[in-house]
């Protein structure tokens, strides 16, 4: 229990929120299996549109389904799109705006021109529907890393880029925020970072996402330099990396707190996944408050996920208790607990 008087900083709250914080928790139950009808090589957005809940899954090209429920999800049918300039993509992030358009995120992956080690580098684009997810307008590129790609990288899939990301608007309204894989540079500029666009711009957003960088909102999405909220402890280029990715981020009903859960790689190649971590923070506009990672599973598969269970949960927005899935798989609940 801390006592706090007097006068406060917004340092000083931001570190008392932090410590009220640090007590939340979660814990994963068995649960009856159940599989999305797609392969999952990413998150997994979903929303509801009249009754029926719309999921994409993507694995190098989205595909769509819909039905009542988790369990209840149809047949898939492939994601059209007015322009294939980026593909392969996935998508990776959704959000219905007031109107009713959706609007959509995606990882594209870059090939390079590597000899002897054909690795990308990622990028983050944007989407616009206008019925409910069964097309696509591509709004363009929005996010990229800054500097020079490496063909030297030993880690067998990337030489660099930006991507393997979520996004989700804050409980005003006022921005859309990006937490996102930083795979460029050195290691402290590698990571989970975070950007954020205003949703009046979700129309026209390239050039008009801004990364967190040194305590402002200033670096351009498109090669700016970021702060990671975790930075990797090593190196992506390296043959040992160790360092969390692929954030999954929704609001917690029950918390009244944003929920991130994390992949965490280390200590050699091919990715191997040596846990999932969860984190937890009030306020998306100061990253910083994000608390230390803690680890709910060891081992595991990629892109860990929670989806609500009530009535209008998703990917994006949970209660106490939520489904929580490893890539297209889910034999668990993950239920949080308050201090």
């Amino acid at each position: 229990m801390y006592k706090i008087s007097g006068w406060l900083s917004p340092t000083s709250i931001l570190l008392a929120t932090a410590l009220c914080l640090s007590a939340q928790t979660a814990t994963i139950f068995p649960a009856a299996p159940i599989e999305l009808p797609g392969v999952a090589d990413s998150n997994s957005p979903s929303h509801w549109s009249n009754g029926k809940l719309v999921l994409f899954n993507s694995d190098g090209m989205p595909i769509r389904s819909e039905g009542s429920s988790l369990e209840t999800l149809g047949k898939v049918r492939a994601t059209r799109f007015y322009s294939y300039e980026h593909v392969p993509l996935w998508i990776e992030a959704t959000w219905k705006a007031p109107g009713g358009q959706l609007y959509a995120w995606y990882h594209h992956e870059v090939f390079l021109n590597c000899a002897d080690n054909p690795v990308s580098a990622p990028e983050i684009g944007a989407l616009r529907s206008d019925d409910d997810g069964i097309s696509f307008r591509d709004l363009g590129i929005i996010l990229s890393a800054a500097g020079e790609s490496d063909c030297q990288t030993k880690n067998y899939f990337f030489g660099g880029g930006t991507g393997d990301f979520s996004a989700i608007p804050d409980q005003n309204g006022e921005y859309i925020y990006f937490l996102y894989s930083s795979y460029s540079g050195g290691a402290s500029s590698q990571g989970v970072a975070v950007a954020r666009m205003k949703v009046e711009d979700r129309d026209q957003p390239a050039g008009r996402v801004f990364k967190y960088f040194s305590g402002d909102w200033e670096e351009p999405g498109l090669g700016g330099t970021e702060s990671p909220i975790f930075a990797a402890a090593t190196s992506w280029a390296s043959a040992n990396a160790d360092a969390f990715w692929g954030p999954s981020v929704h609001w917690n009903t029950y918390l009244n707190r944003y929920v991130m859960l994390l992949n965490h790689t280390c200590c050699s190649t091919d990715w191997p996944q040596e846990g999932i971590y969860v984190s937890f923070s009030a306020d998306l506009s100061h990253p910083e408050t994000w608390l230390p990672p803690t680890k709910i599973f060891d081992g595991g598969g990629w892109y860990p996920m929670a989806h609500g269970l009530e009535a209008n949960g998703t990917d994006k927005l949970a209660g106490r208790t939520a489904r929580f899935f490893q890539g297209s798989h889910s034999e668990w609940l993950l239920e949080f607990h308050l201090p």
